[in-house]
């Protein structure tokens, strides 16, 4: 970013939002660095020469994408109500999830994710069990019944929530002492072994799916990014740490794309990308001395 005064950077000079540059400092923008490799590293005396600035702005973006998918340490968190149709709706950029968490009572729960399938597309069959079809030729969908019984609370879990116990948290029984419900505490698998509502991402559908406990709760999602701030250029940003990686990055995938370049550059290149990204990664670490003596602490606590 280009250089500011102490007042605009306090105040943004009185302009709403007056937050606005608080923290840019250790970012630079992408277009930034468009314009800084194309006058540092292309020209007639560079190995790179006369390269399209579309192509130094694709590899750029690339190159961000990578970063948040591997390195950043920069989660996102988005608070939503759950409602009655038990779904999550993953916000635009969302590329994977970090944790999943009930806000409840001003305590953050964190979810487990379901290894049951709580979800399903269904077909409308006719009595011969053939498949019907609308005015475009495509099969007729409808609610599957799993999530029906998903959604009106109906659908028995193996996991040891509010559904699997009764008024007093034990978990109910038939009349015959032997045929017992899923989620007994008796040789229960830990595994399974939480009271708190679960979910299941359905990345194509993009929606996160509960069972019937979360309803009408809290969700907090924190999730990885890809970086691209909804494909506005204008916003997207890259820590200063990481800024040689990107003209390396850069150099790399451009000379990798190009005929008859000789294959000891492309792989010194290959190198100097790597090495950097290593670099960045011990930068970013943030393994500071206070830190590592709070977790210290904890081995002089006695056990009884």
């Amino acid at each position: 970013m280009a250089y500011i005064d102490q007042k605009k950077y306090y105040t943004n000079d009185g302009v709403n939002p007056t937050d606005l540059n608080w923290g840019s400092y250790q970012y630079v923008s992408l277009t930034d660095i468009v314009n800084n490799f194309l006058l540092m590293y292309d020209g007639n005396h560079s190995l790179i020469n006369n390269e399209d600035r579309f192509k130094i702005l694709f590899h750029a973006k690339r190159g961000i994408q990578e970063l948040n998918y591997d390195a950043f340490k920069e989660i996102k968190s988005l608070q939503l109500t759950v409602y009655s149709d038990l779904r999550f709706v993953l916000p635009s950029d969302y590329i994977n999830w970090v944790r999943v968490s009930l806000f409840k009572n001003n305590t953050i729960r964190p979810l487990v994710e379901n290894i049951q399938v709580q979800s399903a597309l269904s077909y409308v069959q006719s009595a011969t069990a053939t498949f019907t079809y609308d005015a475009d030729d495509n099969v007729n969908t409808q609610t599957s019944t799993l999530d029906s019984s998903r959604q009106d609370g109906s659908l028995n879990s193996i996991y040891l929530n509010q559904a699997s116990l009764d008024q007093d948290n034990n978990p109910p029984y038939n009349e015959d002492y032997y045929d017992t419900f899923i989620g007994a505490r008796y040789g229960l698998n830990t595994e399974t072994a939480n009271i708190n509502p679960t979910f299941t991402i359905d990345k194509k559908a993009g929606v996160i799916n509960f069972n019937s406990t979360m309803a009408n709760e809290q969700c907090i999602l924190e999730y990885i990014s890809d970086g691209m701030e909804g494909g506005d250029d204008s916003q997207v940003t890259l820590n200063k740490l990481f800024e040689d990686y990107i003209y390396a990055y850069i150099k790399y995938a451009v000379l990798n794309s190009k005929f008859g370049v000789q294959e000891y550059i492309i792989n010194r290149a290959r190198k100097d990308k790597t090495a950097l990204l290593r670099n960045a990664k011990i930068r970013l670490s943030n393994i500071h001395p206070g830190r590592l003596l709070m977790n210290m602490r904890g081995e002089n606590k006695w056990l009884k």
